[in-house]
């Protein structure tokens, strides 16, 4: 856990440390969809714009859990697109990315199953978030092909030839003659929030000249005589890292009407430089309705639980498709008698966790096992840990939910004044959740959250900047067992997403150029060979609080 220390408790640990000589210096309004039996008068002319974001394969219905406030489904939003019809709206239904990655449902197919429910549910367009990349470009584009709907990203262009990865725009005119345009933009944070590998070559507009290119789409499609502009912008708006956030868009562009958000998994009503700007949060827990009429623009959020309908056709395939991913993934593979956090925050992306402690125990013990040597410690970044395991039995399911990536577990030599900047760098926005945040095992570190965090140069092709004085926040206690020194080396463990660069570990990247080798094992195996073989199967009650291996100065 990031255990909340006083900054006097945690000043004594680093000074027993270096005694030791182990230390070298947002609110939403909620209604009831139009039901099935027309209760709602007609409304002929106006616009209903029903828009998801952050779905990531929870696709199918699902009731509530003690950590999820339940899953409304596909089958729900196209059935609530038909009601939206007959009600007499004109209807789009937009997705504002990360679709296609995260749960077992679409992972098994890179995404195509994803792009075939809402092929099913009848979307209209989507933006490309940076999930979309998970899977490589290349796969991306054959999804794109696959879509009966435009796939938008106005600010991402290709090295190779400057011309637009993807669509920018479209513009959809409705029978009453009122034109729509929308368009889209990827967040910047995509070059480091997906495996660097998945999008080299591909330049993402940021800052100035990403706010350039948004106006740009306005200015053009107000030319084509649209009345009424959105932006797909999965960019988010809370905890994201300025000027790249849906608000910094707002704040430099005219003409936007609804600002269609996501990436940050929040819920958003609000009001920003004369624009609407939304977002539902994730997992189909809310479906967005933006009713526009007369210029006026009002979001009535469907939540769990206020809508009934299903559209049979969408339902029977997400089920399909559901039933066929049980068959092969059924297998248990052990069992814990403990529930593990895989929460966000607080949870894996803020503290140490226990299911933090298992994953960065598994990646070690594998890559002990793999290399024939001793390897002093691992590194789990805590957005690589998708949900939480409850008590009981442990299936391959339930694995490749939480940990659906299936990277390669690699080893990577670090100095130790490398394995401090990046560590200073991984808990930069701390006490605020980062998908960086390290969760280790065979190390020991102190972050104190009240001194500020100096930047210094921004990481090539990345949102993030170098420490300017690593050390000024976080104090390394222990590595390998055997204390800390900035001039000695580390073998440590990771995944392939963190030795290519992704999120914070630019500097990780940089020394495996040089000294990383892979282990043959991915990290799912990783997680699968230690369950079964160094824990005989049972996740036991060792694991029921984190180990304090991680400790923040708090006031």
């Amino acid at each position: 856990m990031v255990k909340a220390l006083s900054r006097r408790a945690f000043a004594a640990i680093c000074a027993i440390a270096l005694v030791f000589g182990i230390v070298s210096l947002s609110a939403c309004t909620v209604s009831e969809a139009p039901s099935q039996s027309g209760e709602q008068p007609q409304s002929e002319g106006k616009l209903a714009i029903i828009h998801t974001n952050d779905t990531h394969g929870y696709d199918m219905a699902a009731e509530p859990t003690d950590s999820s406030p339940g899953v409304i489904g596909m089958a729900a939003v196209a059935q609530l697109k038909k009601d939206y019809e007959a009600q007499g709206y004109n209807v789009l239904l937009l997705d504002d990315g990360d679709a296609i990655q995260d749960n077992v449902l679409v992972n098994l197919s890179q995404g195509r199953a994803a792009i075939d429910f809402m092929n099913s549910a009848g979307y209209d367009a989507m933006s490309i978030g940076n999930h979309e990349f998970d899977w490589g470009a290349d796969n991306l584009e054959k999804l794109i092909g696959r879509a009966d709907f435009p796939v938008l990203a106005a600010n991402v262009t290709v090295d190779a030839t400057g011309e637009p990865f993807a669509r920018s725009n479209a513009v959809f005119e409705f029978d009453d003659g009122t034109r729509v345009g929308v368009f889209g933009l990827a967040t910047p944070e995509t070059q480091t929030k997906s495996s660097p590998k998945n999008v080299a070559g591909l330049t993402f507009a940021a800052g100035e000249d990403m706010y350039r290119c948004a106006q740009e789409q306005v200015d053009e499609l107000r030319e084509q005589g649209c009345a009424i502009v959105v932006c797909l912008g999965h960019l988010g708006s809370v905890g994201g890292i300025a000027p790249n956030r849906s608000l910094d868009v707002l704040a430099n562009t005219e003409g936007i009407d609804v600002f269609i958000d996501g990436h940050d998994h929040e819920v958003v009503n609000e009001m920003v430089n004369g624009s609407l700007l939304v977002s539902t949060g994730c997992h189909t827990e809310n479906i967005g309705v933006v009713l526009c009429e007369d210029g006026s623009f009002v979001e009535e959020m469907v939540a769990y639980g206020a809508y009934e309908g299903k559209d049979q056709a969408t339902d029977d395939l997400v089920r399909a498709t559901h039933d066929e991913v049980k068959n092969q993934l059924s297998e248990v593979i052990g069992v814990t008698n403990v529930d593990l956090d895989g929460e966000r925050d607080p949870g894996v992306r803020t503290q140490e966790t226990n299911l933090g402690d298992f994953a960065a125990d598994a990646m070690l013990w594998q890559a002990n096992q793999a290399s024939g040597q001793t390897i002093d410690g691992a590194i789990v970044n805590g957005g690589s840990i998708r949900a939480s395991i409850g008590a009981g039995e442990v299936s391959m399911e339930t694995l490749m939910t939480v940990f659906p990536y299936n990277n390669s577990l690699n080893v990577v030599t670090l100095k130790g004044s490398e394995l401090l900047e990046i560590i200073e760098a991984a808990t930069f926005c701390l006490p605020e959740a980062s998908g960086g945040f390290p969760q280790v095992a065979g190390i020991a570190y102190a972050v104190d959250t009240l001194a500020p965090y100096e930047t210094g140069d921004q990481y090539p092709n990345s949102t993030y900047y170098a420490p300017a004085n690593p050390g000024s926040r976080v104090t390394i206690l222990d590595v390998g067992g055997r204390g800390f020194s900035l001039d000695d080396e580390y073998s440590i463990a990771a995944s392939s997403f963190i030795t290519s660069g992704g999120d914070t570990y630019y500097a990780v990247a940089e020394a495996y150029q040089k000294t990383g080798f892979t282990t043959g094992y991915s990290d799912t195996d990783a997680l699968v060979n230690y369950l079964q073989t160094a824990l005989g199967g049972v996740v036991d009650e060792s694991y029921e609080k984190p180990r304090e291996r991680i400790f923040v100065a708090v006031e």
